[in-house]
């Protein structure tokens, strides 16, 4: 859904759809803009989606963990322009550090635990295990085409 749809959103449709605020919205929009002018100041070539549109689709990567093919065939641009454009708003953000969560040594060092609010979510992934190549079980076959 293009942000042209979605700025007319009172705020509780905005949350719903996004998983931010307007205002926080409104925050990252400003750090991507100035990335942007930064990067495009010596040239280049005009992105197809506006700053607005990529945010919008790297927010809906983050909260629905659609793929990139999908995003993207919704922005109506190939599938590998969303996965950069995704990546560079991601990288920006998280170079600008507006975002970031304090690290274990901000935790150490407070001298009251009361100040911070701890979430620990495991998110970790495992292999698939697939069976290992043997050589009793591998059948050799002797292909007829090559005498």
């Amino acid at each position: 859904m293009r942000y042209e749809k979605v700025k007319d959103y009172n705020d509780e449709k905005f949350r719903r759809l996004t998983g931010v605020k307007r205002e926080t919205f409104n925050k990252i929009i400003e750090i991507i803009t100035k990335a942007s002018t930064l990067k495009r100041k010596k040239g280049g070539r005009k992105p197809k989606l506006s700053i607005e549109d990529m945010t919008l689709a790297t927010l809906e990567y983050w909260r629905e963990y659609r793929t990139y093919f999908h995003i993207a065939s919704e922005f109506g641009i190939h599938e590998s322009n969303m996965y950069s454009s995704i990546r560079w708003v991601e990288d920006t953000l998280i170079k600008d550090g507006t975002f970031s969560l304090p690290g274990k040594k901000a935790l150490l060092e407070a001298d009251d635990y009361d100040e911070y609010e701890v979430t620990l979510i495991d998110a970790s992934e495992t292999p698939i295990e697939r069976p290992k190549k043997n050589k009793e079980f591998t059948i050799r076959v002797k292909r007829s085409d090559t005498q």
